[in-house]
């Protein structure tokens, strides 16, 4: 199974999410979105496809996110872009679907 990772090396629960994919034998494409941040019109569709909205998607506990409490959805997206830290990961994609996988263990729901 192809998959792919929105992935933060330093994040531990994005290198749990990780190491399951492996374990699952799936083809990871794994994506460093602080290096390689999606677009914003990629990021919508991921947060669609999970059935999520951006402030869900949103990494609220970073500085950057403070200003963001009455923010539109769109507002959202617009600041992840400018900032992705902002954007909460890990984010895994497969054929099967995209989860938001926090906890790790969410990753199983589309493997």
């Amino acid at each position: 199974m192809k998959a792919t990772i929105y992935h933060n090396p330093r994040c531990g629960t994005s290198r749990n999410a990780l190491a399951m994919l492996e374990e699952a034998g799936s083809d990871v494409t794994v994506i460093e979105y602080l290096k390689t941040p999606p677009s914003r019109d990629e990021l919508k569709r991921l947060y669609e496809r999970a059935g999520i909205t951006p402030r869900e998607g949103l990494r609220a506990k970073e500085e950057a996110a403070s200003g963001l409490a009455e923010a539109s959805d769109d507002e959202i997206l617009d600041a992840m872009m400018r900032d992705p830290i902002l954007i909460n990961r890990p984010l895994v994609e497969t054929e099967k679907g995209v989860r938001l996988a926090r906890p790790s263990e969410t990753v199983k729901e589309i493997l």
